[in-house]
């Protein structure tokens, strides 16, 4: 497959980066740190139960800057190795095969076995004798259902907290026969004064960096 894609002619070579280009989306918002910065933010956004604060935009911007510093070291290692080829021979395909790399040892350590395993029987109808086997579309998926379940698990954690507080003020409003007041009116200001108090956002944001491997 290699040998077939560096035999292209280069102007379906250059069609071909043009459309690999096209996915950079895609790949950033789904092959990155991006993925987990984005549902822990959004399932905590849902906890607090403060409904449009912080806004959408800022949660994505948070997110996207610290994509950028938790993956700094791999996104310079992908242009160091991808801009050799393309140096020597002016070849993209191999550029783009190259740089790949870093992206595909990034995903494979945070990726579960159980799923790395499946995908490649998959492809293959075996087991992967190296890493080097591994296909980038055969890490991607399995580091996406790996990254869900991280994601979920940690939003899990966050959200225990908040929910039993909703619990207790809901049982006392229930005891105080206020049947018409909402438990999440009273609710969002303690959930408030108790995040700001242990520094939340600091805490969430440190731990999330430092939660990949």
């Amino acid at each position: 497959m290699d040998s077939i894609l560096r035999d292209l002619n280069p102007v379906f070579q250059l069609l071909l980066v043009m459309a690999v280009f096209s996915l950079l989306p895609f790949v950033f918002c789904c092959m990155t740190s991006f993925l987990r910065y984005s549902i822990v933010f959004s399932i905590l956004k849902q906890a607090l139960g403060t409904q449009q604060v912080p806004p959408s935009m800022v949660l994505v911007g948070l997110s996207i800057i610290l994509t950028f510093y938790s993956m700094g070291p791999v996104f310079s290692q992908m242009w160091e190795m991808g801009s050799v080829p393309y140096q020597k021979n002016g070849d993209m395909v191999a550029a783009i095969q190259e740089g790949s790399k870093p992206l595909k040892e990034f995903m494979l350590k945070q990726t579960r076995e159980q799923d790395l395993e499946f995908f490649i029987k998959l492809s293959k109808g075996r087991p992967a004798q190296s890493v080097e086997e591994v296909t980038l579309w055969e890490a991607a998926p399995a580091y996406i259902i790996s990254e869900l379940k991280t994601a979920f698990e940690i939003g899990f954690l966050i959200f225990v907290p908040f929910i039993i507080l909703d619990l207790v003020v809901a049982n006392i409003l229930l005891a105080l026969g206020m049947f018409m007041l909402s438990p999440t009116i009273i609710s969002l200001p303690f959930k408030l004064l108790i995040f700001i108090a242990v520094d939340g956002w600091s805490l969430i944001v440190q731990g999330l960096v430092q939660s990949f491997n």
